[in-house]
């Protein structure tokens, strides 16, 4: 009789208890953060691979979802848009991003929505992506003569360097309305937006221990945000005035786009210079260093595999033939999947800005996953997981011909 009872009250009993998914065992104040490592997304897919493709980590005090499997992905960024759509809060976006105000780090609600409306129609869309056409081919050009003439001279190149000046300049242009990047470095912005970028991934303390808050500022950290947040508003009023008083220049870009919504009114909502500086940043941040770290590792493949570039580079001289410069309309389905190869292996980002659940959701068949739990979705390993991929480890570029997926 009291065996039958103690049975049937730790049935009870545990009946109560959410099913989380799995976790790695984890030690006390700090959770699983040792087990991150300098490569999150290498240490999170060797982790998943022993405790399954969607696992509970607590870093610190914050409980983390790891999602490393696309069907699993599927849910969280399809199925269930709405309960994972939000992002949580962290003490560098709200210093930098002038208090979640951007589209990146805004959280759920009314405001996303709009200024995510914006920038798809009036920012990203294919004709404003086609109007600055020219700009990507003028400074491509410039990138080209000065790979000639290092050639011609016999010096070394640093292609690295010149991709970096090249994405900034173009993505200066087409946002500002004018490059910011200059060879004698004078005039250089894009060393202001890759320290954005390290500072956006940089750890705080305050975010995974909030007593210890006190840390950030006996370490400089928050100094060292207030001191780069200064120079970016500083910089950008300089901009915005600029434009303001020209009105219009050759390559009007998104600067230009935004105050002439903000002064016809065409915007539906208050819409301040400092919501408007929010979204420029993010047009760096999402731009710069994406668009060079994507060339730097497609160029890194081709030249340790020359049979591709060999190929790739026949059909380039093959379609393009004598003429000066490469027509965009031509179709280099090739060169088109040794692209997508390279962003399959080594995409820019890999892994998906932080997530945060906004309600309790089920997930992965009967997993419980509270509210307030942040999400990372492991892009890197679910790209190559062998379940979906043969041969996943390999630089293959002919597993995209005629394939209908497309990155």
């Amino acid at each position: 009789m009291i065996f039958s009872f103690l049975y049937i009250f730790k049935r009870v009993f545990r009946s109560g208890k959410p099913n989380l998914p799995p976790s790695p065992p984890k030690l006390p104040i700090i959770g699983n953060l040792h087990q991150l490592g300098t490569l999150p997304h290498c240490s999170l897919r060797a982790l998943s691979k022993k405790y399954g493709p969607v696992m509970l980590l607590y870093l610190a005090h914050a409980p983390t979802l790891v999602v490393s499997s696309a069907e699993l992905a599927k849910e969280v960024l399809q199925k269930n848009d709405t309960i994972f759509a939000s992002r949580p809060q962290n003490t560098v976006a709200k210093i930098l991003l002038y208090g979640y105000t951007d589209m990146g780090f805004a959280p759920y609600g009314q405001y996303w929505r709009q200024v995510r409306k914006i920038c798809v129609l009036e920012l990203l869309s294919l004709k404003r992506v086609e109007s600055f056409q020219h700009i990507r081919e003028e400074e491509v050009a410039s990138l080209t003569n000065k790979v000639r003439e290092s050639c011609s001279k016999q010096t070394s190149v640093n292609l690295t360097e010149m991709i970096i000046v090249a994405s900034n300049n173009i993505v200066s242009r087409c946002t500002l309305g004018q490059k910011f990047e200059e060879e004698d470095g004078k005039r250089s912005f894009g060393h202001l937006a890759r320290r954005v970028m390290v500072q956006l991934t940089a750890f705080c303390f305050g975010d995974f221990f909030p007593y210890l808050g006190w840390l950030n500022v006996l370490t400089r950290f928050i100094p060292s945000l207030k001191a780069t947040f200064k120079e970016l508003d500083t910089f950008f009023d300089q901009v915005i005035e600029e434009h303001k008083i020209v009105k219009s220049n050759d390559d009007e870009g998104t600067t230009h786009i935004l105050l002439q919504l903000q002064r016809d009114g065409m915007l539906g909502f208050e819409f301040t210079d400092d919501n408007l500086k929010a979204i420029l940043l993010d047009m760096f941040v999402a731009g710069i260093d994406t668009t060079s770290t994507t060339l730097e590792w497609l160029l890194a493949k081709l030249i340790k595999n020359p049979s591709i570039m060999k190929r790739a580079q026949d059909e380039v001289r093959t379609m393009v033939g004598k003429k000066s410069k490469i027509d965009v309309n031509i179709k280099m389905h090739y060169l088109k999947c040794i692209v997508n190869e390279s962003l399959r292996l080594n995409p820019p980002a890999p892994l998906l800005l932080p997530r945060e659940t906004s309600t309790s959701v089920i997930l992965g068949g009967g997993y419980d996953i509270p509210p307030k739990t942040k999400v990372f979705v492991n892009i890197w390993a679910l790209q190559r997981d062998p379940s979906v991929w043969e041969r996943p480890e390999e630089f293959l570029p002919k597993r995209f011909i005629d394939n209908p997926i497309d990155f």
